[in-house]
C-alpha cells in the first residue's frame, strides 16, 4: 500500500476483528434509535482503540519501509547515452546494461556481457541464495566479451531472448543475437551465463551485464513467498471467546426483550398511570417495537464485549517488544548487534513453538573449519605453530629424538592462473630438502587435490605475462583469499599454506609447476574426487581424496595403524588422500582430520549451538534442519551440533528417482502406508526426534514448513535462517527469525524477529516467549472476567425495574470503567509479570512444556474465569441488595439511598474487587505494580468525589451530584463494601492455597525465590485461612 491508501486498508484490517466491527454496529445503532446510553459510551472507546492501533501499526510499517528503501535505493551504475550514469536499483529496467564492481551484489538478474578478464569470465558466490559458499564461474559469449568499455557497449547491437520468469535458480534458457558487420550471430544462453540477483561478484574487478529479470520477476523474488498477515494463536483464541460472549450478549438481550413483553401482558404494567403512552406509541408496529427494544437491550449490555481488550493487547505487544531489544543477553558484542523486533504482533507466539526449522550454513555454523591433526602412513601428526609435529613431540623437541618434523616444505597453491588456457599449479619448496618423504607426498596431495579458487587484492595478478609469484616473494601471500566448494577444502589448503610457509633459516629459491589436466568431480557413486596432473618432468600423476570406505580398500601400507586412526577420528570429518602414477593406482595413502570446539568437530559451529538444540529438545520442541548443502556435510554438522545423536536410529531417504521409488522407501520406513506421499512423509517425520533435509531449494523449504504447519494437529512453527534462500520458509512459518549473518540482510528484513546468533534462540523462546505468553494469556482471561463482573449486575437489575432498560451505572462510569479505572493495573501486569525467575526458565527448559498447546487459554480455563466473573457479579449485586432491600434509610439523618446510590455502591465494590483479584494473580511486584494497583483505587475515589461533588455546567443532567459523598458517609455502606469484597475473594484465596500445596504444577514447584511482597501476602492469607478453618468446629 501507499501513504494514501494506508488509512482505508488499515481500517479494513482492523474491522475484520470481531470486537471492533461489533462496536461499530453498536455505535451506529445508538445514532439511529433511542437507546438507554449515549453514543459517546461506544464511540469514544472505539475511536481510541482504532487510533492507537493504527499509530502502532503505521510506525512498524514505516520501519519496514525504511529497510526496504535501503535495498531499493542502493546506488548502481547503468550505461546510458554513452556514459555510466548512477541511478537507484529500483529504477533498473529490462534491457539496461548494468556495471557491477567486485564484492557488490547484483541488483537484478543479468546476462553476463563482459568482464575485465580477457576470456569474459567472472566468479560469484551464491551463499545468500542457495547456501553454497564456493566460487562459481560464469561466462559471457565470445561476441560480447570483447566489449569491455562503455563506448563499445554503447555501439553493441544485440537482442536477448529468454524464457518467462520462473523460480528455479538453476534453470535458464535463452539466446542472444549479436549483429556484427551486418551479419546476425546467434549464441545459446544457459544458467552459466546468468548472474542472479542477490549473488555477489568475487575475484573480478568489474563486469557488465544486461538486465533480463528485475524487481519481483527476478528468481530471488520469485522464491519469496507472498507475505501474509500472521495471526497468533492467542488472537485466534480471543476471537473464539468473543464469539461465545457475543452469544451470551444476544441471549441476554433476547431474554430481556421476551421477559419485558411477558411482564407487560398485564395492563397495569403495560401502561401504568404514571407513564401513559402517546397515540403514536399505541399505533406503532409491534414488530418494529420488538426490534427496537431488542437493539436497546443490545446496547445496554454491549460492554460485555471488551473493546479495550484489543488496544490493551496492542499496547502490551508494542511496549513489551522493547524488552527483547534491551536484553543484554541477546546482544552480540563482536558485531555490535542487538536483537530486533520487526513484528510485535507475535510476541506470545514465541512461547508456543513446537517445531523449529533451521538453515545450516551461517545459522548453525560459522562456515569455518580448521586443520588440527593428520595421519600419514600410520604416523599421527598435529599442527603446532605452522609445522606438522609427530605425535608425542613438541616444537622444541630435538630433531634426532623422533621422526623428522615437517618444517622446511614451503608450499603455496595457485589454482586459478589461466596461462594459455591451461591451468597450472605452482609449488614452492626448499632445495635443501630431499622432497621424497611421505610427509612431502601428503602436503603435495593437500596442495594439489582440490578445486579451491583464489581471490587477490591486486587486480593484475591474473593477467597473462604477470609474475605468478609476485605475491609470494617476500611472503606477502596474505593478500590471497580462498574460495572453496566446502569448508574442509579451504581449511586444508590454508593448512598447506601455513605448514609450507613456516619460518626457517633457508630461503625459497626453487619452485615446481604442475599442469592440471583434468578434474574428476565428486559424485555419490564414487564417493571421491580426483585430479590428474602433469609433473615438471613430463610424467602424469593422479591424486584422489574421498571417504575411507572408498579409498582404503584400494590402499596399501601401514593399514593396521591407519585403521586404528580411522576409528579414533570417527567423530570428525574424515577424508583419505591417495596418489599414484597414471595410469597405475594408489601406492600410498594419507589421512587427515580437522576439528575445533565440540567433540573435535570439523566444521566450526556457532557458540553454544549444541546446548541450544538440547535445550529446545528438553522444552518439547522438535528441530528440523533444512539446508541446500550436500548430504555428507549436512549429516556431519547434524551429528556435531547435537541435532543427531549416535544412539539414534537414522532413517535415510536418498537417491529416489521416481515417485514410486520414494513411496516404496517411505513404506519401508513406516509400517503403514498412506495414499499420498506428502502425508506419508509427514507421518514418518513426525515420529522422528530430529529431521534433516538436504539439497533443498528455497520454495522446497517453505513447502516442508507448510506441510507440518497444516497438519491436523496445527502445530506452531518457527523458521530461522540467515540468507535470501531462507526467506520463503521464514515467511511461511508462524514465526520467522532472521540471523544477522554475513550473507546480506534479506532474511532479517523479511523476518518477524532478528538475532545475531543461533544461541540467542534459547532465551528468546524459553524466557521471553514464556513471559509474553503467560502475561497476555492472563490479560485476555482477566479482561473477559472483569467485563462479566461489569455487565451482569446490569442484567440482574432489569428484573427489578420491569425491564425498562434503566441503566444501573452512570454513563461516565460506563465509559471510564475499561479506559481508566481498571486499565493500568492489567497493562503493567502484562509488561512485568514473571512466574519464575529467568535463570530458572533457562536452566529448566522443561517448564516450557507447561504452557505449550495454548494451555492457559484452553476452553476449561476460559470457563473457569467466566464462571468466576458471574459468581462475583452475583455477589456484588445481591450483596448490596440484601443490605439495602429492607431498610433503605442508611443515612444518619434518615435519608434513603436511591437508584444511583445503589448502582454506585455496586460499581465501587466491583472496581475494588477486580483490582484486588489481579493483585492476587501477581507474582512479581515492582514499584510500578504497587503504584498502578493502589493508585487506580485511589483515583476512582478521587474522581468520583470531584465528579459528584461539583455542578458541571456543560452537563445537561447530573444525576450523580453528591451521591458518592453520601455513600461514603454511611458506615453501613463501608461495611457492605468490605464484606462483599471478602466474600468474593476468600474462596479464590482458599483455592489457590490448596492447589499450591496439593496439586502444584512444575512451574509452581520452581518458584523457590519469591519476592518479599508475594511471600508476605501468601503468609498473611495462609494464617487467615488457618484461623478460619480452626473456627469451623466451634461453629
Amino acid at each position: 500500500y501507499t501513504i494514501w491508501n494506508f488509512v482505508p486498508k488499515n481500517l479494513f484490517e482492523q474491522f475484520r476483528r470481531i470486537a471492533n466491527f461489533y462496536f461499530l454496529i453498536i455505535f451506529l445503532v445508538q445514532l439511529m434509535i433511542d437507546t438507554p446510553t449515549s453514543p459517546v459510551t461506544s464511540g469514544l472507546p472505539l475511536f481510541f482503540v482504532i487510533t492507537v492501533t493504527a499509530i502502532k501499526q503505521g510506525y512498524e510499517d514505516w520501519l519496514r519501509h525504511k529497510a526496504d528503501n535501503e535495498v531499493n535505493g542502493a546506488p548502481v551504475y547503468v550505461v546510458r547515452s554513452g556514459s555510466l550514469v548512477q541511478t537507484r536499483s529500483k529504477n533498473i529496467r529490462v534491457g539496461d546494461i548494468v556495471r557491477v564492481a567486485k564484492d557488490e551484489t547484483f541488483p537484478a538478474d543479468l546476462v553476463l556481457l563482459s568482464s575485465e578478464r580477457p576470456d569474459g569470465t567472472c566468479h560469484i558466490t551464491t551463499a545468500s541464495l542457495d547456501g553454497e559458499t564456493n566460487l562459481k564461474t560464469h561466462y559471457s559469449v565470445a561476441e560480447t566479451s570483447v566489449c569491455q568499455s562503455v563506448t563499445q557497449l554503447e555501439s553493441l547491437q544485440a537482442v536477448v531472448e529468454c524464457q518467462q520468469p520462473e523460480a528455479d535458480l538453476y534453470r535458464f534458457v535463452g539466446r542472444v543475437t549479436v549483429t556484427q558487420h551486418g551479419e546476425e550471430i546467434v549464441r545459446p544462453l544457459g544458467p552459466e551465463n546468468l548472474l542472479l540477483r542477490g549473488a555477489r561478484l568475487k575475484n573480478t574487478k568489474e563486469i557488465f551485464g544486461v538486465a533480463v529479470y528485475t524487481g519481483m520477476e527476478s528468481k530471488m523474488a520469485l522464491n519469496y513467498k507472498c507475505k501474509s498477515q500472521k495471526r497468533s494463536a492467542v488472537e485466534k483464541s480471543m476471537n473464539s471467546f468473543l464469539i461465545i460472549y457475543l452469544g451470551i450478549l444476544l441471549s441476554e438481550a433476547i431474554l430481556s426483550t421476551i421477559l419485558k413483553y411477558a411482564w407487560q401482558a398485564e395492563g397495569k404494567w403495560d401502561e401504568p398511570f404514571y407513564n401513559q403512552k402517546t397515540e403514536q406509541e399505541r399505533n406503532s408496529s409491534k414488530i418494529l417495537k420488538f426490534i427496537s427494544d431488542f437493539l436497546a437491550f443490545l446496547v445496554l449490555y454491549n460492554f460485555i464485549i471488551p473493546i479495550s481488550l484489543y488496544v490493551t493487547v496492542e499496547m502490551q505487544k508494542f511496549l513489551g517488544s522493547f524488552f527483547i531489544g534491551w536484553d543484554l543477553d541477546l546482544y552480540h558484542e563482536e558485531s555490535n548487534q542487538r536483537a530486533q523486533v520487526n513484528t510485535s504482533d507475535l510476541n506470545e507466539e514465541l512461547g508456543q513453538i513446537e517445531y523449529v526449522f533451521t538453515d545450516k550454513t551461517g545459522t548453525l555454523t560459522e562456515n569455518e573449519m580448521q586443520f588440527r591433526e593428520c595421519s600419514i602412513n600410520g604416523t599421527k601428526y598435529r599442527e603446532v605453530n605452522g609445522k606438522l609435529v609427530p605425535e608425542g613431540l613438541t616444537e622444541d623437541s630435538p630433531d634426532d629424538s623422533a621422526p623428522q618434523m615437517v618444517k622446511t616444505h614451503n608450499f603455496l597453491t595457485h589454482s586459478n592462473l589461466n596461462l594459455n588456457d591451461n591451468l597450472y599449479i605452482f609449488l614452492l619448496c626448499s632445495p635443501l630438502s630431499p622432497q621424497v618423504g611421505e610427509e612431502l607426498l601428503f602436503l603435495k596431495a593437500v596442495a594439489l587435490c582440490h578445486t579451491v579458487q583464489i581471490s587477490y587484492d591486486q587486480p593484475d595478478c591474473n593477467l597473462p605475462g604477470s609474475d605468478p609469484f609476485s605475491h609470494v616473494n617476500g611472503f606477502s601471500a596474505n593478500h590471497m583469499e580462498y574460495y572453496a566448494s566446502s569448508p574442509d577444502e579451504k581449511a586444508l589448503v590454508e593448512a598447506a599454506k601455513r605448514c609450507g610457509n613456516a619460518k626457517h633459516e633457508n630461503t625459497i629459491t626453487n619452485h615446481k609447476m604442475f599442469k592440471l589436466l583434468h578434474v574428476l568431480e565428486f559424485d555419490p557413486n564414487r564417493r571421491r574426487m580426483s585430479v590428474i596432473l602433469q609433473t615438471p618432468s613430463g610424467g602424469q600423476i593422479m591424486f584422489t581424496k574421498g571417504a575411507e570406505s572408498a579409498i582404503l580398500p584400494f590402499s596399501s601400507g601401514e593399514m593396521e595403524k591407519t585403521r586404528l586412526h580411522v576409528d579414533e577420528f570417527a567423530l570428525v570429518r574424515l577424508l583419505i588422500y591417495s596418489q599414484g602414477e597414471w595410469p597405475s593406482l594408489w601406492s600410498s595413502y594419507f589421512i587427515y582430520s580437522c576439528f575445533v570446539l565440540f567433540f573435535f568437530l570439523s566444521l566450526r559451529l556457532q557458540d553454544k549451538v549444541q546446548e541450544t538444540i538440547e535445550a529446545l529438545r528438553l522444552a518439547g520442541i522438535k528441530v528440523w534442519v533444512l539446508t541446500g548443502d550436500k548430504h555428507e556435510t549436512a549429516v556431519s554438522v547434524s551429528l556435531s551440533c547435537g541435532h543427531f545423536h549416535r544412539t539414534m536410529n537414522i532413517l535415510e531417504l536418498l537417491k529416489q528417482r521416481s515417485d514410486n521409488e520414494c513411496a516404496e522407501q517411505l513404506r519401508r520406513l513406516k509400517t503403514e502406508a498412506l495414499r499420498e506421499h506428502e502425508k506419508l512423509f509427514m507421518e514418518v517425520c513426525k515420529n522422528c526426534s530430529a529431521v534433516l533435509c538436504c539439497r533443498m531449494a528455497p520454495l522446497q523449504k517453505a513447502k516442508v514448513v507448510r506441510l507440518i504447519k497444516t497438519s491436523p494437529e496445527k502445530p506452531i512453527t518457527l523458521a530461522v535462517g540467515d540468507g535470501a534462500n531462507d526467506v520463503s520458509m521464514i515467511q511461511e512459518a508462524h514465526v520467522g527469525i532472521g540471523i544477522m549473518g554475513k550473507e546480506g540482510r534479506q532474511a532479517v528484513r523479511n523476518s518477524d524477529y532478528a538475532i545475531a546468533r543461533f544461541k540467542f534462540l534459547a532465551k528468546l523462546l524459553l524466557v521471553h516467549g514464556h513471559f509474553y505468553y503467560i502475561r497476555i494469556a492472563t490479560l485476555v482471561q482477566y479482561f473477559f472476567y472483569k467485563n462479566v463482573c461489569f455487565i451482569t449486575p446490569q442484567f440482574l437489575y432489569q428484573f427489578f425495574c420491569l425491564f425498562s432498560q434503566q441503566t444501573l451505572y452512570d454513563s461516565v462510569y460506563l465509559t471510564l470503567y475499561n479506559i481508566c479505572f481498571t486499565s493500568l493495573p492489567i497493562l503493567v501486569y502484562s509488561l512485568f509479570e514473571q512466574l519464575v525467575h529467568p535463570h530458572v526458565l533457562q536452566s529448566n527448559p522443561a517448564l516450557y512444556r507447561d504452557i505449550s498447546r495454548n494451555s492457559m487459554l484452553s476452553f476449561q480455563t476460559f470457563l473457569y474465569w467466566t464462571f468466576l466473573g458471574f459468581c462475583h457479579a452475583f455477589v456484588f449485586f445481591f450483596g448490596s441488595y440484601i443490605l439495602m432491600g429492607e431498610d433503605t434509610s442508611l443515612m444518619g439523618n434518615g435519608q434513603m439511598f436511591g437508584n444511583w446510590t445503589f448502582g454506585t455502591l455496586v460499581f465501587t465494590v466491583m472496581v475494588i474487587t477486580v483490582t484486588l483479584k489481579l493483585a492476587l494473580e501477581t507474582h512479581y511486584w515492582t514499584w510500578m505494580n504497587h503504584f498502578v494497583t493502589w493508585g487506580s483505587i485511589v483515583f476512582y475515589f478521587i474522581f468520583s468525589l470531584f465528579y459528584g461533588g461539583i455542578i458541571w455546567p456543560f452537563l445537561h443532567t447530573q444525576d450523580m451530584y453528591f451521591v458518592f459523598v453520601q455513600l461514603l458517609s454511611s458506615g453501613s455502606a463501608w461495611f457492605a463494601i468490605f464484606i462483599t469484597i471478602i466474600t468474593c475473594l476468600l474462596p479464590d484465596i482458599v483455592k489457590k492455597v490448596f492447589y499450591v500445596h496439593l496439586r502444584p504444577t512444575n512451574t509452581q514447584k520452581s518458584q523457590v525465590q519469591l519476592t518479599r511482597t508475594t511471600f508476605l501476602i501468601q503468609l498473611v492469607l495462609s494464617r487467615l485461612i488457618h484461623h478460619i478453618l480452626s473456627l469451623i468446629p466451634l461453629l
